[in-house]
């Protein structure tokens, strides 16, 4: 139950610390996101879009948990290591910035959004 209520203040109330911030260090440029991912072979990328989303293109070696999951996300990314470095994107850079920021709400200190999210990507696109 708690859990619910957690995901439900935390994503849909609009909370100052959810709104993504303008130059705040966990937003990345997408240079800045792919050489992290060099400097880092074993961060983890996530992608945090619906499955439908991930399936039509996604940055390879991505996880998906979906956002929209609800308090599913929550189940999801507490099994994850949280010492572990983890790259956030998703369609456009919204939700992988609150994705950001409810990881750090649930103790995961180094986690970075993709500015720009899919849409802006140059990279590598997996199908």
């Amino acid at each position: 139950m708690w859990k619910n209520y957690l995901f439900i203040v935390l994503l849909f109330t609009g909370c100052m610390y959810l709104r993504p911030k303008q130059n705040s260090m966990s937003d990345l440029s997408q240079n800045d996101w792919a050489q992290a991912l060099i400097d880092q072979p074993e961060a983890v990328v996530l992608d945090v879009r619906t499955e439908e989303e991930f399936e039509s293109g996604y940055i390879p070696k991505a996880k998906n948990i979906d956002l929209r999951m609800g308090p599913g996300f929550i189940d999801e990314i507490n099994t994850l290591d949280k010492s572990k470095s983890y790259y956030v994107y998703c369609r456009s850079g919204a939700r992988s910035a609150q994705a950001v920021q409810l990881m750090r709400e649930l103790g995961f200190n180094d986690t970075f959004n993709l500015l720009g999210g899919i849409l802006d990507w140059e990279g590598e696109v997996l199908q």
